[in-house]
This record gives structure tokens, C-alpha cells and sequence, in this order.
């Protein structure tokens, strides 16, 4: 969960979000090096005096700083493209949850367990317990395993939307007569938030998202529901 004043990212919860982190700071660190070497040049040639008239025509320099970006680009895309794939793959997940969209309120069918289906609507300033957070908590939370392949299957009933976690690394479009899924695996255990991520409507705001994550050994002898 993230806390006020935040300026990283939340702390992975799954091994894709943990890939994200790494290529978020490779990317940093590329474009702060860029952006001082740019920075101090400018500075150089703002403060200096000296001029030189063989630079007009430096063809090592040109080449230098043609070839230099495209090696920095193809060290950025390669590692981008990576995750890309990873994200994308599909390796015989042990569960199935479908999650569909509406406005304003998801609703969950575990698929695996007789088709339980339930509605998981936001709960209102009025109902929250002392530690609830505000415009984030619902009445009842999908219950997710842990170490073990989960493969979430989202759509829409009316609008576009989107399931999205930060912490698990996931960001799904909910598109009405399509079916998308992602699959993740959880790292440890506790309660994460998320919310819709595509502008659905006037209650956009208000459809959050609250994943509990259990132990597999407990999951297996059933979900254990905020009912």
C-alpha cells in the first residue's frame, strides 16, 4: 500500500512486479546520466568563451552522437521487450477467477469452486472500521492463493474498464464482448488495493479493488470469504 509522500514505487508482491521495478530504475539511471551529460554541455557552452572552427566540421563527433543514442535506445528496448513477453505468458495456472466490471462495482465468479459468484462494491464513509481506508475498502475482498499460479480472466458488462494492483505488477483492460486474462504469482501474503484504471464513468473514483492473499495450504480447503 502506498503512503503519503511516496516518491518510489510500492514494494513487489509478484516476480513480474519485481522486474518492472528493476527496468524502472535501469531506465532511470539511463536518463539521468543523459540528462546531466545534456545539462553540463549546455552549461559548458553558456559559460565558456573559447570557440573552435574545426567543430563545424567534426564528422567522428556526428557519428558519435548518432550511434551513441541508438546503443542506449537498444539498451533500453531489449530489457522493455523482455517484460513485455513475460508479462504475456500463459504456463498452466492452477486457479481461475473471472472478474467482470461494472458501473461501479466488480463482480467475481471463482470458476474452479462451483462457480461462486459475488459483487464487491465499495464501502461508504459511513460503514468503515477504525484503520479502513477511505474510498479504498469494499464489503467483499477477492481471496487469492499464494506460491501458486493465478489466472484472472476480466471483462466488462457495460463500459471499458480496468483491473489493476500496483503491488502485484497487474493492469488489465475490462472491454465489453471480450474476454482478456493475465496471469500472476503471488510472493507473500496480506491485503492489497488497487483500483479501476480506465475512466468508466461519474463513480470512476469509487470501484476499488481489495485482494486478500492466503497461504495455499488454507486456500485449498476452501476460499475463505468477507461474505
Amino acid at each position: 500500500m502506498a503512503h503519503p509522500v511516496q516518491l518510489s514505487l510500492q514494494d513487489a508482491t509478484s516476480p513480474v512486479m519485481e522486474e518492472l521495478i528493476t527496468f524502472h530504475d535501469h531506465a532511470f539511471m539511463a536518463m539521468s546520466l543523459i540528462s546531466f551529460l545534456v545539462l553540463y554541455a549546455l552549461l559548458s557552452t553558456l559559460t565558456t568563451k573559447l570557440t573552435n572552427t574545426n567543430i563545424t566540421n567534426a564528422q567522428e563527433m556526428e557519428t558519435i552522437w548518432t550511434i551513441l543514442p541508438a546503443i542506449i535506445l537498444i539498451l533500453i528496448a531489449l530489457p522493455s521487450l523482455r517484460i513485455l513477453y513475460l508479462t504475456d505468458e500463459i504456463n498452466d495456472p492452477s486457479f481461475t477467477i473471472k472478474s467482470i466490471g461494472h458501473q461501479w462495482y466488480w463482480t467475481y465468479e471463482y470458476t474452479d469452486y462451483g462457480g461462486l459468484i459475488f459483487n464487491s462494491y465499495m464501502l461508504p464513509p459511513l460503514f468503515l472500521n477504525p484503520g479502513d481506508l477511505r474510498l479504498l475498502e469494499v464489503d467483499n475482498r477477492v481471496v487469492l492463493p499464494i506460491e501458486a499460479s493465478v489466472r484472472m480472466m476480466i471483462t466488462s458488462q457495460d463500459v471499458l474498464h480496468s483491473w489493476a494492483i500496483p503491488t502485484l505488477g497487474l493492469k488489465t483492460d475490462a472491454v465489453p464482448g471480450r474476454l482478456n486474462q493475465t496471469v500472476f504469482t503471488a510472493t507473500r501474503p496480506g491485503v492489497y488495493y488497487g483500483q479501476c484504471s480506465e475512466i468508466c464513468g461519474a463513480n470512476h473514483s469509487f470501484m476499488p479493488i481489495v485482494a486478500e492473499l492466503i497461504p495455499l495450504k488454507i486456500f485449498e480447503m476452501g476460499p475463505v470469504f468477507t461474505l
